[in-house]
């Protein structure tokens, strides 16, 4: 071989293990730099929620509230807060529900009432009365009443000739309460039934079932589709009440049965 082409190709060589080893170098300097990625929580604030499943008419206490974190951006006017009510579980304890509350669900104002013991009159809306009737297992669906449910108030009454008489005196209203005991089956089971049914009522209908409760020789419950909650609940027989021309009268009831009948607009003038 010629020493041109020697020369060539020593220079060749050195040449390519000069740029390896400057390739090498290059690769060994570079740094590799890993961020985390950086998660910006939402702030919370100490909402009140229930700790329990809570009925209407139950009554609140230190077990039965806690705590929350809670999402600043979803906290909506009615919630209690750490913030503005920090002594909350203190202040509300014996506080009674008005409407269901479940686990875990924020404790509203609008679904507590106060603590004094009047519980019944917390549940009351505004112009409605609580008027009680006594129900069997019989005259009240089974014993499958219970508070919250719809119901239609018939009355059964006896007529001419030993037949009977029903008419639904009052319709689609609230069942506030029922008055339960423990009663024991014959072979030892044990059920839980109402003998007393308090139920949510205009003024005009608490009349209305006043009336009834004397003419009838029974009055029963029928329950309703929880569908009909949204239907009229303030609709009676105010036939019970008032003359054909619709002026109010007074009435005389004798076992049961209407035996006067007095217009007071005619009174009144006499």
């Amino acid at each position: 071989m010629k020493p041109a082409r020697l020369i060539i190709l020593a220079v060749a060589v050195v040449a390519a293990g000069m740029a390896g080893l400057l390739a090498m170098r290059l690769s060994g300097n570079q740094t590799v730099i890993v961020q985390d990625a950086v998660i910006e929580k939402e702030p919370t604030v100490e909402v009140l929620v229930s700790a329990a499943n809570l009925p209407v008419g139950a009554r609140l206490d230190e077990n039965s509230m806690r705590w929350m974190a809670w999402p600043e951006g979803s906290v909506v006017d009615g919630f209690i807060t750490s913030s503005t009510r920090p002594d909350a579980i203190a202040e509300l304890s014996g506080v009674v529900v008005r409407l269901p509350v479940f686990e875990g669900e924020p404790l509203r104002r609008e679904k507590i009432a106060d603590s004094s013991s009047r519980i019944l009159s917390s549940l009351l809306p505004s112009g409605k009365r609580a008027v009680s009737t006594e129900i069997s297992v019989a005259t009240g669906a089974g014993g499958f009443i219970l508070p919250n449910d719809r119901v239609d108030v018939i009355m059964v009454r006896k007529g001419d000739e030993d037949n009977f008489l029903t008419e639904t005196v009052l319709s689609n209203v609230r069942v506030l309460a029922i008055d339960q005991q423990i009663a024991e089956a014959p072979d030892g089971s044990k059920s839980v039934i109402g003998t007393t049914a308090t139920l949510e009522l205009t003024p005009d209908q608490t009349k209305v079932i006043a009336v009834a409760q004397q003419m009838a020789d029974r009055l029963s419950l029928a329950l309703r589709s929880v569908a009909d909650a949204q239907e009229e609940d303030t609709s009676a027989a105010d036939h019970l009440l008032s003359g054909g021309d619709g002026q109010p009268i007074i009435q005389v009831i004798k076992s049961g049965e209407v035996v006067k009948s007095t217009s007071s607009t005619a009174n009144s003038m006499q």
